[in-house]
């Protein structure tokens, strides 16, 4: 078991040893629609890569995960076959959004360097297909709302 201070420091290096192995600016919250972002989530548990759909607007919300159920075959067939769409997803303080995500499926826990690189890899690759859907079907999406 780890103290708080411990952990904190395992999260650290881990977000640290991460954007020093893949250097990168990710797209994530610039995304230019608010409230509709990409995340990388990593803790003793699972490793996901998140399209996540959480403005205040809960018609906006709606209608954007619904423009992404237009598209699901698109995603599964051409990008990442194992996304899950999840119309409302638990967030740890009870919130519930929508969410489009991928799981790593090897072993995992933030607190076992021995895991890490795995992960890497994963998140890597996850986010780099996530953000070419995007990409591709960005005006689409954005029709929802504008």
């Amino acid at each position: 078991m780890f103290s708080k201070e411990e952990s904190a420091s395992l999260r650290k290096e881990f977000w640290t040893s991460y954007g020093k192995s893949f250097p990168r600016k990710w797209l994530l919250y610039n995304t230019q629609i608010k409230g509709f972002s990409f995340k990388f989530v990593a803790d003793q548990k699972k490793a996901m890569v998140c399209l996540d759909i959480e403005s205040y607007d809960k018609t906006k919300n709606e209608l954007l995960f619904e423009q992404l159920l237009e598209v699901k075959s698109n995603l599964l067939e051409d990008y990442i076959p194992d996304a899950v769409f999840d119309e409302l997803y638990p967030l740890e303080n009870g919130k519930l959004i929508h969410r489009v995500y991928v799981t790593y499926n090897g072993e995992f826990n933030i607190h076992n360097k021995n895991t890490w690189q795995g992960v890497f890899l994963f998140f890597n690759e996850a986010m780099h297909q996530f953000e070419e859907f995007y990409e591709d079907f960005e005006d689409f999406i954005k029709r929802a709302i504008y």
